[in-house]
């Protein structure tokens, strides 16, 4: 009687030892070498790249080194609770597995799809960026697209569609297709290419620093930085899509937590020196430019390194592409195989051992949007999507101690429920520092959720206990 009320309501969870076997039809092929290069994939690209100039000139001028440390300091704290439950749930499906087991399904669902319009729209927003980078390199060889297809759907300036974006990411759906080590190996020489160029502007950056360019450090104030750190709160996004690795990772309990506080600390580190030498390099107010780190080269009269940056850029923006696709089909196979969506999106191919259909149909959306809408102001909705997820995951742990002391841990939070909680303070505060109109349009998609989870979901969802009866009826027919 209990287990069918448990079964039957809002809040029934996802038995651990179900999600944490070794019974996925996924290939396991990934080393803690390739987690890492994959969470440095998806963490550099766009916020190094543009979003440093723009919150630089906007919110914190030369105190942009502390919104980093800020954001990064709640992302070292949500980090430590990600790794510990990648360690002992090692199931695809990332903050949405997750809260399956610590919160129930109905909590679940709002992560997933939560999730959803993380990775989605990113995704489409980071294509559109790619774009812009790849015209500005065929612009330096002479060559130019017809204008309509150079940008977003927009009749008075002439564009409907923008191509390029359209195309990259229909071949990086492609790539993912092939199987996981291939893209893994894809994303790991773009990584380095990147590397490279952001290694090259500090060793050349640091030597046209003018000490003078920081003052004032903190033009804006405190309230700047903060507000600063909720916006390049961005730049850290993708270091969770490493643990929608798990179930393709080849020993998850010990290889999950290094990839993910590997790739963090990292980028952190290399976001901090960079934005330093930038704002050392050029006076703040001047930096609200789409290039910040080609401009800083521009200004001291180092053209000749612009295309080097240019090339970085889009390698950066490529593998952020990459992973953010790659950790959407691995959130809808999870959804999808735990019947709360269409089992499309569960359907594995033999040969690549991929959700190759899946993979295609989410591609294909992608694609459309980034080629008819342009989704730059979308970055708010997208941290607030992010900053949602990050805090539930941290009050999850402590929820997940309780319930199951005895569970096997590859990594453990210290100091819980210390850091789990200040984890989702933190979190919490910079979604305060969004605006109004993020809240609203959150609150609405969230709402679109919950309509489809109550119309489809949860009828179908494989702890209905209904859906379990019937089932069980069809195959003694058979």
């Amino acid at each position: 009687m209990h287990e069918n009320k448990q079964r039957s309501s809002l809040f029934r969870k996802k038995p651990i030892a179900s999600v944490g076997d070794n019974s996925s039809a996924l290939k396991r092929a990934l080393g803690p070498l390739d987690l890492t290069t994959l969470g440095v994939g998806a963490i550099i690209g766009t916020g190094i790249f543009v979003l440093t100039g723009v919150a630089a000139a906007t919110y914190a001028g030369p105190g942009l080194v502390l919104s980093f440390l800020l954001a990064g300091i709640i992302c070292a704290f949500a980090a430590l609770c990600y790794s510990e439950f990648a360690s002992s749930i090692p199931a695809s499906g990332s903050a949405y597995t997750y809260s399956y087991t610590a919160f129930g399904e109905v909590i679940a669902w709002i992560l997933g799809w939560d999730l959803i319009l993380e990775y989605g729209f990113a995704s489409a927003a980071v294509a559109s960026g790619w774009s812009g980078y790849f015209q500005t390199l065929l612009s330096g060889f002479g060559l130019e697209l017809p204008h309509a297809l150079t940008s977003a759907f927009s009749p008075e300036k002439g564009t409907y569609f923008d191509i390029t974006a359209a195309v990259i990411t229909l071949i990086i759906t492609f790539l993912l297709t092939r199987g996981v080590k291939e893209a893994a190996r894809a994303n790991g020489i773009m990584v380095a290419i990147k590397i490279i160029v952001v290694l090259i502007f500090i060793g050349v950056g640091v030597f046209y620093v003018e000490p003078t360019n920081w003052q004032p450090f903190l033009p804006f104030g405190i309230s700047g930085v903060t507000a600063g750190a909720a916006t390049v709160f961005f730049a850290y996004i993708g270091f969770d899509a490493v643990s929608t690795a798990a179930e393709e990772v080849k020993q998850p309990q010990r290889d999950l937590p290094i990839g993910i506080i590997a790739s963090l600390a990292i980028c952190t580190v290399l976001y901090i020196v960079v934005s330093l030498i930038l704002t050392g390099i050029v006076p703040y107010n001047m930096l609200n430019v789409s290039d910040p780190v080609a401009f800083a080269f521009e200004y001291v009269q180092l053209k000749g390194l612009s295309w080097i940056v240019s090339l970085g850029a889009i390698a950066g923006i490529t593998t952020v592409l990459l992973v953010m696709m790659y950790g959407q089909t691995r959130l809808l196979y999870s959804m999808s195989r735990d019947g709360l969506l269409s089992p499309v999106f569960s359907k594995v191919s033999g040969k690549s051992q991929t959700p190759a259909v899946g993979t295609w149909v989410a591609g294909i959306i992608v694609a459309l949007f980034s080629g008819f809408i342009s989704l730059g102001h979308l970055a708010e909705l997208t941290n607030i999507g992010t900053l949602f997820a990050f805090a539930v995951v941290s009050l999850g742990i402590i929820v997940l101690r309780k319930n199951n002391p005895d569970l096997k841990r590859g990594f453990r939070v210290p100091l819980v429920p210390l850091i789990p909680i200040l984890s989702a303070l933190g979190c919490v505060y910079l979604m305060t520092r969004l605006a109004a109109l993020t809240w609203i349009t959150f609150f609405a998609w969230l709402i679109i959720g919950l309509i489809i989870y109550f119309a489809y979901g949860r009828h179908y969802s494989h702890l209905n206990p209904a859906r379990r009866i019937s089932s069980a009826f069809r195959a003694k027919d058979k």
